[in-house]
């Protein structure tokens, strides 16, 4: 259960109260009050212990939603969530997802990939996974993004992860997916942009190389942050070793902000994010072993 509003006493009394009345047992709450807006934020995880359906249970929240203003959602954490990956050259994140997928520790079902390039349809293809090559140049942009939304709508997919896809999306892409579609890239930009930024900060004598996940605006490489992480690196290391470490740190950073957004520990706050920790368990689907 994910709840966001003005802040006020009594938020916490009113939902915990109703979810005791409904019948349901609260295994994990989490919230925070942004004293800069007044807004105020929670995720709980509960379970019904009368057997009651979700749509029961939501339905029967109205009334305090609307006493209180907020904006609420009710989740099955035991659903997968459909995800739409792109890609263009660089395969580690994508690599990473499929196997996190594969695995159980990232809790979704990966609908479709869809690419500029064909490097990665046989492996694609290998895993059982629909694979799209949808090219894309200035003059065909606009039906590239028609045929990539085609598929999101097919698919159902209620997130698109930019797993190092190397294109701009449109401003009206980017307004009619807002909050669901994550972008990684490395953390050098503004300083070093272009092909090889990696070759630029180690020119440059840089000692950390970092990884930002965000949800794409408009404003390219600007939208609210997820997630973000550093590796650092001293000046017996080569070119190569950077590029090799951050495409690893890239990898986890996108991974645990599609965790987080999958588990609806995310919510947006204005420009920015509020990001609960995971609760205990959310990570214990992978197969050991």
């Amino acid at each position: 259960m994910m709840v966001s509003c003005s802040a006020r006493a009594g938020i916490v009394a009113a939902v915990s109260g109703y979810l005791a009345q409904a019948g349901c047992n609260i295994n994990d709450s989490s919230q925070f009050t942004d004293r800069d807006n007044g807004r105020f934020f929670m995720r709980i995880r509960f379970v019904s212990e009368e057997g009651r359906s979700l749509d029961d249970i939501t339905g029967g929240f109205g009334a305090i939603g609307a006493e209180f203003g907020m904006e609420h959602e009710f989740h099955d954490l035991s659903r997968k969530t459909r995800v739409v990956v792109m890609v263009s050259r660089f395969g580690h994140c994508l690599n990473d997802l499929l196997y996190r997928s594969r695995i159980g520790a990232l809790p979704v079902e990966i609908a479709a990939v869809i690419s500029n390039h064909t490097d990665y349809q046989k492996q694609v293809v290998n895993e059982d996974i629909p694979f799209h090559l949808i090219r894309v140049t200035s003059e065909t942009k606009p039906r590239a993004e028609a045929a990539i939304m085609d598929v999101v709508h097919e698919t159902g997919a209620e997130l698109v992860v930019l797993a190092r896809y190397m294109q701009v999306l449109s401003d009206r892409m980017c307004r009619e997916m807002s909050g669901r579609i994550i972008n990684i890239h490395h953390s050098f930009l503004p300083s070093f942009k272009g092909a090889n930024p990696y070759k630029q900060a180690y020119a440059r004598g840089v000692r950390l190389i970092g990884a930002t996940a965000h949800y794409v605006t408009a404003d390219l490489d600007e939208g609210p942050i997820i997630e973000q992480d550093i590796v650092r690196v001293s000046h017996a290391q080569s070119p190569g070793d950077y590029v090799s470490l951050g495409r690893d740190v890239e990898s986890q950073v996108l991974a645990r902000a599609v965790h987080a957004h999958i588990n609806h520990r995310v919510f947006l706050n204005g420009e920015k994010t509020v990001v609960f920790p995971a609760s205990p368990g959310e990570y214990a689907s992978e197969r050991m072993g």
